[in-house]
């Protein structure tokens, strides 16, 4: 009988005004997904879809590392969607036959005030099979020590978005804003060219 673990987070981001909307960094959703994990531990599967090695668990005494798929889109208002559609569980077959993960959130723009703000939630749910001896723990021990795990993952997810996304976002401005200037500069010294 699978125990089934959840766990929910929630982020709110001001984001300080620069030359260029945070809708339009947004809509790059392969930017957000380098935000989330260090890149060794992300490969790009296809146009939206993104293959990452979280960081190993540690639950009871089992260790495992769940290699997610995730799908991840944006909308023309600039909000980025993200859903898993795969994962698996390496080096531990029987886990793996019995562990199912899923994963879905949203970081979407507002404005409030004048000011761009970024709001966003994360819902992840896993149902497992618990192997000999862990599943004779009673199971509110169980259920209260994996969802505590989730919510550390989400919790890291979350400090990683915190702490990376604003400063990609400015980096990513910086290089826009030099390029349409190094544009400009060309077609200026070609339009002297022509004189």
């Amino acid at each position: 009988m699978p125990t089934k673990f959840t766990a929910s987070q929630s982020v709110e981001i001001a984001v300080p005004k620069q030359p260029i909307p945070i809708q339009h960094y947004l809509r790059q959703p392969q930017r957000l997904v380098r935000t989330l994990a260090d890149n060794s531990r992300i490969k790009q599967i296809s146009e939206d879809v993104f293959r990452l090695q979280m960081r190993p668990l540690n639950f009871m005494s089992l260790s495992i590392q769940p290699t997610v798929d995730m799908r991840v889109w944006a909308d023309a208002q600039g909000t980025i969607y993200l859903s898993s559609v795969g994962c698996e569980i390496r080096g531990f077959e029987y886990i793996n036959q019995r562990f199912s993960l899923n994963l879905k959130g949203y970081l979407s723009p507002y404005h409030n005030n004048g000011e761009t703000h970024l709001q966003g939630k994360a819902d992840l749910e896993v149902l497992v099979d618990i192997p000999q001896p862990f599943s004779l723990t009673p199971k509110p021990i169980l259920e209260t020590t994996g969802n505590g795990l989730l919510k550390s993952v989400l919790l890291t997810i979350k400090q990683r978005l915190l702490h990376h996304l604003l400063s990609d976002y400015r980096h990513w401005v910086i290089s826009q804003t030099q390029n349409k200037e190094v544009n400009s500069d060309n077609t200026e010294m070609g339009l002297l060219n022509f004189e």
